[in-house]
């Protein structure tokens, strides 16, 4: 049992397959920084010095210790962007990739 699953580790689409998560978690990163540092206070400026990650809907305020309960609606704009950022890479990385794997037709004499 451990020689088979020596092997399947060894097998190049496990160890693709972690690379290809690191190299995605390390990206997570830069897009996050990217729409949390460069886009949002951007955006903030253009809709007149907003911050998108403090935007909310307050349902009920805070009375004493009990803390307020509100709907946080900038924080799901800035993971939305990010998703969008992230999808739109990911579409770019396999049109290129798919572009690179097409073999020219042979054209008929």
């Amino acid at each position: 049992m451990l020689k088979e699953f020596r092997t399947f580790i060894a097998q190049g689409n496990v160890l693709d397959l972690a690379v290809g998560v690191i190299i995605g978690a390390a990206f997570g990163k830069i897009v996050n920084s990217l729409v949390e540092d460069i886009l949002n206070p951007i955006l903030g400026l253009v809709l007149g010095g907003v911050d998108l990650s403090n935007l909310k809907l307050v349902l009920k305020e805070a009375v004493g210790e009990t803390p307020e309960v509100a709907i946080r609606y900038g924080n799901f704009l800035n993971i939305t962007i990010q998703f969008l950022i992230v999808a739109f890479v990911i579409f770019l990385i396999v049109k290129a990739a798919n572009s690179l794997r097409k073999k020219p037709e042979l054209v008929a004499a």
